[in-house]
């Protein structure tokens, strides 16, 4: 009971193509593979901003480090 046969299988497949018919399934996978080029695309444009700010930390080590000044609490 918990899994189909090929029947079911034809069953759906028939129904589907009834719905949509022969020219809209292409077109909906068209546009299926179409939105997951540009996740993948924003997804690694992503990465590059990234990897991108990761790289421009600057250090200078030639400026010595001060340490704040103190302020005299009174008791």
């Amino acid at each position: 009971m918990g899994s189909f046969s090929i029947w079911h299988w034809l069953i759906v497949l028939v129904v589907v193509l009834l719905l949509f018919g022969r020219g809209k399934i292409p077109e909906l996978m068209g546009d299926m593979a179409k939105g997951i080029k540009s996740f993948k695309k924003g997804m690694s444009e992503e990465d590059e901003a990234a990897a991108a700010a990761a790289k421009t930390v600057e250090h200078r080590a030639d400026e010595p480090v001060k340490a704040p000044k103190q302020k005299a609490s009174e008791s």
